[in-house]
């Protein structure tokens, strides 16, 4: 729906649909495209997702630990920085998948109007071919911006409650102590 809104206007096949907030641009795509139109993106959002969170959650406490040469109780600076850091590192290595998935979701189910991107390894091929390297990089200084701050204030908070929890014994370092964290 979000996507739907901000490229409302710029599609010729999009001329008489008008959405309005969120929840009438899920009942416009519901009513002119079908439910199945809820889910455009969808496998490229997961393939966004596992590269994007492999990297900035795999590499935080390295990172971390790299900015503090390995000493205990890093500072919330630090901890600020390798969130910012590891946000940005994954974002300008998971850039394709978010472009493809930004494209599958502004991509209409109309009939009559052609489909550009029947799957997602057609749209990085398409993408590639026609718009070079730069075209799965396209919105990347914006997006790290953007990813690196969410990033950071996920991480970082997720961490200091986990040490808050750890240093008052309320849990031991163990799954259900993860997901409380989380």
């Amino acid at each position: 729906a979000k996507v739907r809104l901000q490229i409302q206007g710029e599609k010729k096949a999009m001329e008489g649909i008008r959405y309005r907030g969120v929840f009438g641009t899920i009942s416009t795509m519901i009513r002119t495209e079908g439910p199945k139109s809820l889910y455009n993106g969808l496998v490229a959002g997961l393939q966004r997702q596992v590269c994007f969170a492999s990297i900035r959650i795999g590499l935080y406490d390295n990172v971390r630990d790299f900015y503090t040469g390995g000493a205990d109780n890093p500072g919330v600076l630090v901890r600020i920085l390798a969130g910012c850091t590891t946000g940005a590192m994954a974002v300008s290595f998971a850039q394709p998948t978010d472009v493809v998935k930004v494209r599958f979701q502004a991509q209409m189910n109309l009939d009559g109007v052609a489909r550009r991107y029947t799957g997602t390894i057609q749209a990085y091929k398409h993408i590639f071919q026609n718009e070079g390297m730069r075209g799965l990089w396209k919105g990347t200084l914006p997006n790290i911006t953007r990813n690196a701050l969410v990033n950071c204030t996920e991480l970082v908070t997720y961490d200091l409650i986990k040490e808050a929890i750890l240093r008052h014994n309320l849990m031991s370092d163990n799954l259900p102590c993860h997901f409380v964290s989380a």
